[in-house]
């Protein structure tokens, strides 16, 4: 049986890795050697692991985490497939927040930090009826289409006047996990199945208005609490978005959000 095995040297040249990888792949438990020779520690490997391995270098040029692809090379062709599957949808969302920074980095090398007005102002009581989430930041995006996936076919169902703009309510800390609301403001909607009511108080805030793709809205954010540091005051939650112009009635570069956060005067 030995004279069929190939010594680690032998196989690693065979599939193109090193001996130290195979060592390490050994270490994590991801392609043992078929034996180990009990007096010098040799290793030696069949022919027929060669495709195990080359998937492993594979996957791994691909930045998938060793636990991933140890759990993908012990499951079965389908069960295989849907552990890519999710791999892949989570490289998607990551290139898509990679790009998203990328075009901030973009808008920032070519003018500076953008020049954003902040104002001061009193901002009336408002009561919104609203949907609640909780998702992590990384998600925040996708979790406020669908609240409003959620949102707007209840008001319709209902027959529920409201007034424009949608409003999103969102904490000042922005947590592993995070719980936000959108809504409209309407004096209907109390008891409707799938709707709550907020009632945000009137007051003083800072606000300001951004306009172009959801994805730069930390730009305005970053000006918006400097503001708010530098005139000494205290931001307070929930922080307020109102989406002036949405998705469906201009490309990303002219949406417009305005942004509000209810402040408080600094105790000495």
């Amino acid at each position: 049986m030995q004279d069929e095995l190939l010594t680690i040297g032998r196989f690693a040249r065979l599939c193109r890795l090193s001996v130290k990888q195979l060592r390490h792949y050994d270490e994590m438990g991801l392609l043992a050697p078929v034996r180990v020779d009990a007096g010098s520690g040799y290793r030696y490997y069949a022919p027929g692991q060669a495709r195990d391995a080359l998937t492993i270098a594979l996957l791994r040029e691909m930045d998938l985490p060793l636990a991933v692809i140890a759990q993908a090379l012990a499951a079965e062709p389908e069960s295989r497939a849907q552990i890519l599957r999710a791999e892949r949808d989570r490289l998607a969302e990551r290139i898509s927040r990679d790009q998203a920074r990328l075009e901030m980095l973009q808008r920032l090398a070519k003018g500076g930090l953008p020049g954003y007005e902040v104002t001061m102002g009193r901002e009336p009581e408002r009561r919104l009826a609203v949907v609640r989430a909780v998702c992590t930041p990384a998600v925040l995006g996708e979790k406020v289409e669908e609240c409003v996936g959620r949102l707007l076919p209840v008001l319709a169902k209902a027959g529920i006047a409201w007034e424009p703009p949608l409003w999103g309510l969102y904490p000042l800390d922005l947590e592993e996990r995070i719980e936000i609301a959108v809504g409209v403001q309407t004096l209907e909607g109390a008891g409707t199945p799938g709707l709550e009511s907020e009632a945000l108080p009137g007051g003083l805030v800072a606000e300001t208005v951004h306009i172009g793709p959801y994805a730069q809205l930390p730009l305005a954010y970053n000006a918006l609490f400097a503001a708010i540091h530098e005139r000494g005051l205290r931001p307070q939650a929930p922080v307020r978005e109102a989406y002036l112009v949405g998705p469906a009635e201009a490309p990303q570069e002219g949406l417009m959000t305005r942004l509000i956060i209810p402040v408080q005067e600094r105790v000495a």
